[in-house]
């Protein structure tokens, strides 16, 4: 039986550079790298397997290169149910200045996959939906797949009574609000792409997200950052305001609030609970190197440093 199963369109391989005071057009010095099985899917999973969920991830993968994330799943217990392409994997680059905390990302477009190879994905979703209730579809789509592709994998898994979150971006996300997932979680960028126009307050991006409802959507999380979160449902909207923590790494933390509200979901949380504990995934994320959360313990502790208000309400307290 598995918990959930994550989809990964277009996984990478995150090679990390970290430097001091990263510089354009000059010589930078690396300090150290480190290379990761990545991809948003690949990380959900990878935070929902350290939180103790049961996870399959599939998708597709360069056959060339794909130890590494074969190493990853058996380490992590991850079923793996990838489709292998022809070729390698794609590797993006980050390169973090430890000094500022600021990451460059430079993403290759990776491998473009067959429709045969399409259609077997396919079948390895309805073969997953048999034993599985909730899916994440996340990340961009690789070269040759339409932007409808995700509409379409949404439409499919709800004929069969499933729920699915979605985390994309541009005509994918456009497209994929259509066909109406459970969940929603675009950062303020992708969600004012989306408007076609900038959301400056509060007020304007809970309005966004909040006509995204219309679409069949039952929670928006927006990410906005160190400005926190907005969790949206037709009942309520709440602002998370997030507590500072030493930061190691922005990569990922994204993932983590995806795999958080799926977590939240999984024990039937109420709202509040589930801004939580996502928000705490997320701090957890940014204070270690690497898809990897740290211990219950800990992201308890986080969770009860966070900060809720009811959106036009009042403050809501951390638990005693």
């Amino acid at each position: 039986m598995i918990d959930v199963v994550t989809v990964t369109l277009n996984p990478a391989i995150d090679q990390t550079l970290y430097v001091e005071h990263f510089a354009l057009n000059t010589v930078n010095r690396m300090q150290h790298m480190r290379q990761d099985p990545g991809g948003k899917g690949v990380n959900v999973a990878s935070y929902l397997a350290d939180y103790g969920l049961r996870v399959a991830v599939t998708g597709f993968l360069g056959q060339d290169n794909a130890t590494l994330f074969e190493q990853w799943f058996s380490r992590k217990n991850i079923l793996n149910r990838f489709i292998y392409l022809p070729g390698a994997t794609r590797t993006n680059i980050k390169i973090v200045d430890e000094a500022s905390h600021q990451t460059t990302e430079i993403n290759m477009p990776g491998l473009a996959p067959t429709s045969q190879a399409y259609q077997q994905l396919l079948g390895t979703l309805e073969d997953l939906a048999l034993s599985c209730e909730w899916f994440v579809l996340s990340g961009n789509l690789p070269p040759g797949l339409p932007a409808e592709t995700y509409a379409e994998i949404i439409r499919l898994l709800k004929a069969r009574g499933k729920r699915v979150i979605l985390d994309t971006s541009q005509e994918a996300l456009r497209q994929g609000v259509l066909a109406g997932p459970h969940i929603l979680k675009p950062n303020l960028d992708e969600l004012q792409h989306l408007h076609g126009h900038s959301l400056p307050t509060l007020a304007a991006i809970e309005a966004a997200g909040r006509t995204l409802l219309d679409c069949g959507v039952e929670l928006v999380a927006v990410s906005m950052g160190k400005e926190g979160a907005l969790f949206i449902t037709a009942e309520q909207s709440l602002q998370v305001q997030v507590p500072s923590v030493a930061v190691l790494s922005t990569v990922g933390a994204g993932d983590a609030m995806v795999a958080g509200i799926l977590a939240a979901q999984r024990q039937g949380l109420p709202l509040v609970a589930c801004a939580r504990l996502a928000t705490a995934f997320a701090l957890g994320a940014l204070s270690t190197l690497g898809p990897t959360l740290p211990e219950h313990a800990v992201l308890d502790s986080l969770a009860d440093r966070v900060s809720i208000r009811v959106l036009n309400g009042t403050q809501i307290s951390p638990p005693i």
